[in-house]
């Protein structure tokens, strides 16, 4: 293998780790999972998220408090663009889509049915310093950037049927899904 190509596989490789930062985090705030969150950053790391500014610690008990009373959180990554900066530094571009539901509250329930909830949407992007560390691609630093947001009602968006819905706890069907296939 000559270097150019060792370099490729290598950066491949990092591109690889990377992506697997971002969508673990995406789980970890999906599911209420501060542990994933935490894993996405380094201790010292600082976020600037729309509603709140500081440290990973400071971030993950606003989020919780955040989402109090939400039935659900979905994030959809969309591209994500790494551009190198040095073997152990990278800039991360990564768009993404994130929507909630929650029961309507005060008088956003005048006219809506009793199965109809709050969708809040936001578009946006997450622009990252992502470094690696002892071997660990993490984000160093972050700052949020909202392209749309907004809130709608979900018709029927409420949790009355027999279906398969997720959670933001560790009583989600990922964990149990999980713990079936480890097993085998």
């Amino acid at each position: 293998m000559t270097m150019d190509e060792s370099t490729t596989v290598r950066r491949l490789a990092d591109r690889a780790e990377i992506h697997d930062v971002m969508c673990r985090y995406a789980r970890g705030i999906d599911r209420g999972d501060p542990d994933l969150i935490r894993a996405a950053y380094h201790a010292d790391a600082y976020d600037d998220h729309v509603h709140y500014k500081g440290d990973v610690e400071g971030f993950i008990a606003a989020t919780a408090k955040r989402m109090e009373g939400v039935d659900n959180s979905m994030h959809f990554l969309g591209n994500c663009l790494i551009e190198f900066a040095g073997p152990d530094l990278a800039l991360v571009e990564t768009s993404f889509v994130s929507s909630r539901t929650r029961a309507p509250e005060g008088d956003e329930a005048a006219g809506l049915a009793p199965n109809d909830a709050i969708c809040r949407q936001q578009w946006g992007r997450y622009l990252d310093r992502f470094e690696r560390r002892n071997g660990e691609w993490r984000v160093a630093r972050r700052l949020v950037v909202v392209d749309a947001r907004f809130n709608t009602v979900a018709k029927a968006g409420a949790r009355d049927r027999a279906l398969v819905w997720g959670t933001r706890d560790r009583s989600d069907p990922y964990y149990d899904f999980r713990a079936q296939i480890i097993r085998d």
